[in-house]
């Protein structure tokens, strides 16, 4: 099934709604899980082309390694290193990664055979300090673009690193 575009307008609409109703929801909490749970159900259940939506969370005790958090969708990677992968690569540069194919992406981890498409933003405390990546995956290719991104790095720095 082929998922039906949705216009420029459109995207920016719905991150402004989803973006409101999760920084409302989450209003007050200070559990950093408890946050990346409600983030990543609300995402998944906002957006039709997200396929996989979820944070892997720099592990405490290895702390060149993420290892899955909260997320939605199919099983995913349990650790990633820095420098490998999408959000690898996210965790060790601090930028956000859009990726339209993540087949033409060198060294791509296939958690999902059916990822297609991927966009990873990394998320800082109040300090500037990597705590986790949001990753969102879609079974479509070219599914993220700068909408994406730009809602998406907002979100993360309203709901971890705003003081």
């Amino acid at each position: 099934m082929q998922p039906v575009k949705v216009s420029a307008a459109n995207k920016q609409e719905k991150y402004q709604e989803v973006t409101k109703q999760i920084l409302a929801v989450i209003d007050g909490e200070t559990n950093d899980v408890s946050k990346m749970a409600t983030i990543s159900c609300l995402l998944d259940q906002n957006f039709d082309s997200y396929f996989w939506t979820g944070f892997y969370m720099v592990d405490p005790l290895k702390p060149t390694e993420l290892v899955v958090g909260p997320y939605q969708g199919t099983m995913g990677c349990l650790r990633i290193p820095f420098g490998r992968g999408v959000c690898g690569t996210a965790a060790e540069t601090g930028e956000t990664q859009v990726v339209a194919d993540v087949h033409a992406f060198e060294g791509h981890i296939a958690c999902d055979h059916r990822s297609q498409s991927e966009i990873v933003v990394p998320v800082f405390d109040a300090s500037r300090k990597l705590i986790a990546v949001l990753d969102v995956d879609s079974d479509q290719k070219n599914s993220f673009d700068e909408i994406d991104k730009h809602y998406l790095e907002d979100l993360m720095t309203k709901a971890f690193a705003a003081v």
